[in-house]
């Protein structure tokens, strides 16, 4: 009788070794071209929202903070999405009339039965990546660094990779970056700046900024 290398009851695992022998290269194949397609990345990916909601028109021409509506953003990891009471806060006292009317039918609906509205999340990470609004924004890093010139999209869009090398390439370098924290929601800020190395260089040392870059950091 043959002396058996393995015991027996690995016997019944070969099948599934040679599947996953056989199907490795197709899923690897597979993942390589997902992840370096532009959906992948989603540079530009514009969802289509519940409301017509400008932030060209509220953050560019009437001047709204970003933490009016994302109140959450300097004491929490996530950056709150606004209920619509926040949005009637003003609307409220401001008549709509005609098409205007029209679109913000949704909220004054979603107010009245005190139900969320239903925003798509633009900038949606991978569920094994952590990030905290909090420390960022408090620490000099501005909105529009990660979200782009929001004051100037009427419909909001994602405005970089958001991947793991163009994370790691800020905190290598987080000085070209930096700006007074006081002005993190200032859009424009970099077209005010004559020299933001020295100027980031400067900030860094005194906001004593010094980035991990292990994996432990994003990924928990």
């Amino acid at each position: 009788m043959d002396r058996l290398i393995f015991p027996e009851w690995t016997e019944s695992l070969k099948k599934w070794i040679g599947l996953l022998v056989a199907g490795a290269p197709v899923y690897l194949i597979a993942l390589i071209a997902y992840g370096v397609t532009p959906e992948a990345i989603r540079i530009g990916y514009q969802p289509e929202q519940p409301v017509p909601y400008s932030h060209a028109r509220h953050a560019g021409e009437l001047g709204l903070d970003c933490r009016y509506c994302h109140n959450t953003v300097e004491r929490s990891p996530h950056a709150a999405v606004p209920p619509a009471a926040t949005c009637m806060n003003c609307h409220t006292a401001i008549h709509a009339v005609g098409e205007s009317a029209r679109k913000l039918l949704p909220v004054r609906e979603a107010y009245a039965k005190d139900e969320a509205l239903a925003w798509v999340r633009v900038n949606d990470l991978p569920d094994y990546v952590y990030f905290n609004h909090s420390a960022h924004v408090t620490r000099g890093i501005g909105c529009e660094s990660c979200h782009g010139r929001i004051d100037l999209m009427d419909v909001v869009y994602q405005a970089e990779a958001l991947t793991m090398t163009w994370c790691l390439d800020c905190h290598r370098a987080p000085e070209l970056h930096l700006r007074p924290i006081e002005r993190v929601t200032e859009m424009g800020y970099f077209e005010t700046v004559s020299d933001q190395g020295e100027v980031g260089r400067r900030l860094r040392e005194e906001y004593n900024i010094n980035p991990p870059t292990d994996c432990s950091t994003c990924h928990r």
